[in-house]
């Protein structure tokens, strides 16, 4: 991205020609004008100016303001139980409804990842956050029953997970706080060396079944691309995690023996099934060790704050990354594999192709009748199919809302199509 000035000449043609304020505006009011009007927006302008509590009474006052103000970033809050530009926020100023999110961030990865550090990211490390859409996502749908998830790229090196079911959306802070905790196995600051303790016999099938998602990957990412176990410093962040200072050192011996992080990594697995098979009385400190520092390597590094709190600010899909100038797309968490940051259209390329578009259709345009339909901006660009997964989402609200409210599970005149 250039500099900040490149960004507020583009800024007016994405808002009037590209933001999809109409689907916007369908997702947030959930069928529901009075929802949209309670929602709290925050603009962040160029010059690091700050706007909490906007909020708007229909698509054409979020619009109108957004092309007006041009927001280097937009930030979605919750529903309260006023609208926030009208209150003068005071103890009876709640928030009544908002989506249960996720935010997945890579830096939280640095200290398991060897390929990039802080605000950068590779195909390498993207493996990261695929593993964690698939994992998340498995969970919230199998575990809490949830269907309607909004992934979103954040425009640089994390993705953002949307739980819009109804259920979700009226959980109490208490109980977001309760589901983020379940989902969070990683615990311990960064002075812990062991950050998973798998307790009892069986290990938990929510867990179970992340293992399985991470099993066919582990060896080949973590221990191979990340080089795991390759340097003195990966063995030294290693060491620690093993149960005394024995296995240590017979640990240290056997992996000076070997030269690459894949014959390190089986040299511990041998040394793993001795302990457990050997009749060593300290057997159970061993039984979910493998399982243990591959969820410590691999498992998804959630930020439950994000989660737990009904009033905190999550960027909004479709805005554009300040610094990258890349576009907060959503993608299906079913090809997080194919997803390649890299190619994630940037508010440069995506009024590039607008013009190259219009250049070559007025020429073939003349040619065809004058009341000809005009096509869609946003079909004319790369943001296309990011647009498709995100109606496609919509659709599937919508027809379930449909359905509720022939079952009677939601009043119809609560409801505005």
């Amino acid at each position: 991205m250039g500099d900040v000035s490149d960004l507020l000449d583009l800024l007016p043609i994405y808002y009037s020609r590209l933001f999809p304020f109409a689907d916007y505006h369908r997702w947030l009011s959930y069928g529901n004008a009075v929802t949209f009007s309670k929602r709290e927006f925050s603009f962040t302008l160029s010059n690091d100016i700050y706007i909490r509590y906007q909020s708007f009474n229909d698509q054409k006052g979020l619009s109108d303001e957004i092309k007006r103000v041009l927001p280097h970033k937009i930030d979605i809050g919750a529903v309260y139980n006023v609208q926030p530009k009208d209150q003068r926020r005071g103890p009876n100023f709640q928030p009544v409804e908002r989506e249960l999110v996720f935010d997945i961030d890579m830096t939280d990865y640095d200290e398991v990842r060897t390929c990039c550090k802080g605000a950068d990211i590779c195909g390498k490390c993207w493996k990261f956050m695929s593993l964690a859409c698939k994992i998340l996502d498995s969970a919230l749908r199998l575990d809490f029953g949830y269907k309607h998830l909004l992934w979103v790229f954040s425009g640089r090196r994390g993705i953002h997970c949307w739980v819009c079911d109804p259920a979700a959306r009226s959980l109490s802070g208490q109980v977001r706080a309760a589901i983020a905790e379940y989902l969070q196995i990683i615990g311990g600051g960064e002075f812990m060396k062991k950050k998973v303790h798998l307790t009892g016999d069986k290990i938990h099938h929510s867990v179970k079944r992340a293992l399985d998602i991470i099993d066919p990957v582990f060896v080949e990412m973590c221990v191979k691309e990340q080089n795991m176990l390759g340097t003195e410093e990966g063995i030294e962040k290693f060491l620690p995690i093993l149960p005394n200072d024995e296995d240590r050192q017979e640990m240290k011996v056997l992996f000076d023996k070997e030269s690459t992080s894949e014959a390190r990594w089986n040299a511990f697995l041998q040394y793993i099934a001795s302990k457990r098979t050997g009749g060593d009385r300290k057997w159970y400190l061993y039984r979910h060790l493998i399982e243990e520092i591959k969820l410590q390597y691999s498992y998804p590094r959630l930020d439950i704050n994000v989660s737990k709190g009904l009033n905190h600010l999550l960027k909004s899909p479709f805005c554009v990354h300040p610094k990258t100038g890349k576009i907060c797309i959503p993608f299906n968490a079913s090809a997080v594999d194919k997803f390649d940051s890299d190619k994630v259209p940037t508010i440069m390329t995506l009024i590039e192709e607008i013009n190259a578009y219009d250049v070559k259709d007025k020429t073939e345009e003349e040619t065809y009748e004058l009341n000809k339909k005009r096509i869609k901006d946003y079909k004319k660009t790369s943001l296309n199919k990011s647009l498709h997964v995100f109606q496609e989402f919509l659709r599937h609200l919508e027809a379930d809302r449909r359905e509720q409210r022939l079952k009677g599970k939601i009043s119809a005149d609560s409801m505005e199509f």
